[in-house]
């Protein structure tokens, strides 16, 4: 939040206290100012109180010491000092502002919001409000009215900072790469130690496939989060570096700083006793999006003699199918949007549930200060986010060998469950179209081989390009098959193509289909997914697997770099994993000459079907389960080890 800043205080001048002038005197105001303004805040606090105690209603006293409470994380005495304020002085702006952060604070966030734009409605020009209100908005997913609050800032102010960090990152949501490129590169101008802002810069030019000052731009990000700074957010630094270790200070970091342990701790050692394990699931994603593709199986197939399942949904509800599978599969399904973190944690804790699964992470739109209040005896960190979350209160990580190696594990704050097979579920229930399209339809050449990637934009990076460019020119007549998201990055990546000596029309770019159902279909007219690196298709190269084609990956030395291998593990097809560039490329090369070899990976998936764990969504979560089993027994021991424990 926005407020005046309380340096630290000066004991030494506690005893200037002792004796206060006249309380008529209004100097008396002004010494309480100056000392809260010079760090000594006890002092001022002193002398606000008794001023106060005489002129109850004056609004810079009032807001002074609330400002004093609320730093102090006092949002409830700070509140009832401020709803008298409001009351007795109703036309100064401050107060409303300060209002809301006290509402804020205790978790009334709509309230809080009105008490904002009373403070806007008072003082247009009220950058604070307008900033903490845009923040607030964007909290309630309402993005369009979050993003008209920065832009009134920046019209007021072009270069705050501030704004300009909220205002780019609302563009990017909205797709608007050009405009949000712009004000970060504004933002670095103006302060390139900005938190996370070189590190945002980097992430959103990969979006646009823009790759100019990449080495330079990549280079600085990874030498400060080395040496501890707020250089980038830990999502997007998952792009730019395959180290696991590298991933483990970015997230500490970030968590550090978003994300501490609440002075609030809700469960505190308590035993439940309760017929089924109470297991609730915490996500945005409770949708059609990725997550829900992979999870709706496992919530359906649950078994609820065992289990007592709740769903906390933080997105929003967009009237799919899948949404109304999740609903339906649910013992409980708690829509949590308008909810605050501590109000969505103190409902788990009344609820009495015994793990809680975070199925977000550092991703969009996750609340992983809900975690941060201890809310459950077992915290768990799956699938959503591909590492560590590098905060204390995260108790497990759901895994398996080959995305975190035994050897790794030491870059993981979580303590490491490992599942049998793949980690990432099958997605039960999702059917693929039945009619495949021509290689017209897709706009795809007759003959020669067909290069697929389906991929973000943002893991494309010009390492992994230059390969493809030279696979291009050594395979004549085939084409490279991708699923680019904006014009932008489309104009990019065939500059970068005519930089290489590769025709831009080589490269086919597919056109967005109504139903999943339809695009899964296309993958089957490729012939050879190529994988990106270091960021691997996850749920992407799962999709490719599902409708049978060979996907060839580079697995490296970090979790989202090695989910592609533990996929083909599962499938049945180590040989497609390769651990270096150079194999790559051969590999990619040799496949692309021999289509015997080719037609032979896609029989041998094909068999692999009936008894792999890549498709087996009730056989995944009897392991989940498992899991879950265990964990449970041993938050019930306690300290106590034994042979089943989970972790020796």
């Amino acid at each position: 939040m926005v407020l005046t800043a309380s340096p630290p205080q000066t004991p030494a001048a506690a005893a200037a206290a002792t004796a206060a002038p006249p309380v008529a005197d209004r100097a008396l105001l002004i010494q309480a100012l100056d000392h809260q303004n010079q760090g000594r805040v006890e002092l001022a606090e002193q002398l606000f109180r008794f001023y106060l105690g005489h002129w109850p209603a004056d609004p810079v006293a009032l807001y002074s010491l609330a400002v004093i409470l609320l730093r102090r994380a006092d949002a409830a005495e700070a509140l009832t000092l401020l709803e008298r304020g409001v009351r007795d002085v109703p036309g100064f702006a401050p107060l409303w502002f300060a209002h809301a952060t006290a509402l804020q604070g205790t978790g009334r966030r709509d309230e809080a919001l009105t008490s904002y734009q009373r403070a806007i409605d008072l003082k247009p020009d009220y950058t604070e409000a307008l900033i903490n209100s845009g923040v607030l908005l964007r909290e309630l997913l309402q993005h369009a009215a979050a993003l008209e609050r920065f832009q009134r800032v920046l019209a007021l102010q072009p270069a705050n900072e501030t704004a300009l960090a909220n205002c780019a990152t609302l563009l990017t949501e909205f797709r608007r790469t050009e405009e949000a490129v712009a004000m970060l590169r504004q933002l670095q101008a103006i302060n390139p130690s900005y938190d996370y802002g070189v590190g945002m810069l980097v992430y959103e030019q990969l979006h646009a496939c823009d790759w100019s000052g990449f080495d330079v731009l990549s280079r600085q990000v990874i030498e400060g989060v080395r040496a501890g700074q707020r250089a980038c957010k830990s999502l997007a630094f998952m792009g730019l570096s395959d180290s696991a270790e590298d991933h483990q200070r970015c997230a500490r970091t970030f968590s550090a700083h978003r994300y501490p342990p609440s002075t609030t701790r809700l469960w505190n050692g308590e035993r439940y006793r309760h017929d089924r394990i109470r297991l609730a699931y915490v996500s945005p994603d409770l949708r059609e999006h990725p997550v829900g593709h992979l999870m709706a199986g496992i919530f359906e197939h649950h078994d609820r003699r065992r289990f007592e399942t709740i769903a906390v949904s933080l997105g929003p509800d967009d009237g799919s199918r899948l949404r109304a599978r999740m609903v339906a599969a649910f013992d409980h399904f708690i829509d949590a949007r308008r909810m605050s973190a501590i109000d969505i944690a103190r409902q788990l804790r009344a609820m009495e549930v015994d793990i809680a699964i975070d199925l977000a992470g550092y991703t969009a739109d996750s609340r992983s200060d809900i975690f941060s209040h201890r809310p459950a005896p077992v915290q768990v960190n799956y699938l959503g986010y591909p590492g560590t979350l590098g905060n204390g209160y995260m108790d497990y990580i759901l895994a398996d060998r080959h995305v975190i190696p035994p050897d790794q594990q030491r870059f993981y704050d979580e303590r490491v469950i490992y599942l049998p097979d793949a980690y990432l579920p099958p997605a039960a229930g999702l059917q693929i179209a039945e009619r495949t399209p021509t290689r017209a339809e897709c706009g795809l050449p007759e003959d020669g081989v067909v290069f697929c990637s389906f991929n973000h934009d943002y893991k494309i990076l010009p390492g992994v390009f230059a390969i493809w460019m030279r696979l291009l020119a050594a395979v004549p007549g085939s084409v490279l098959w991708l699923m680019s998201r904006s014009e932008l990055s489309q104009k990019n990546l065939r500059a970068a193509a005519q930089a290489a000596g590769v025709d831009p029309a080589r490269l086919v770019f597919a056109q967005r289909v109504p139903r999943v159902e339809d695009h899964l279909a296309r993958y089957r007219v490729a012939d050879l997914f190529l994988d990106t690196h270091p960021y691997n298709a996850h749920t992407t190269a799962a999709d490719a697997l599902l409708a049978g084609l060979p996907v060839l990956t580079c697995s490296g030395q970090a979790f989202p770099s090695r989910v592609a291998g533990s996929l083909l593990q599962a499938a049945g097809l180590p040989e497609l994993v390769t651990t270096c560039h150079a194999d790559y490329e051969a590999l990619a090369l040799a496949l692309a000459r021999d289509p015997a070899r080719r037609a032979a990976l896609r029989a041998k998936l094909q068999a692999q079907r009936a008894h792999s764990a890549l498709f087996d969504t009730a056989g995944f979560t009897r392991d989940v389960e498992a899991a879950c089993i265990a964990m449970w027994r041993q938050s019930r021991l306690g300290d106590a080890r034994d042979a089943l424990c989970a972790v020796p």
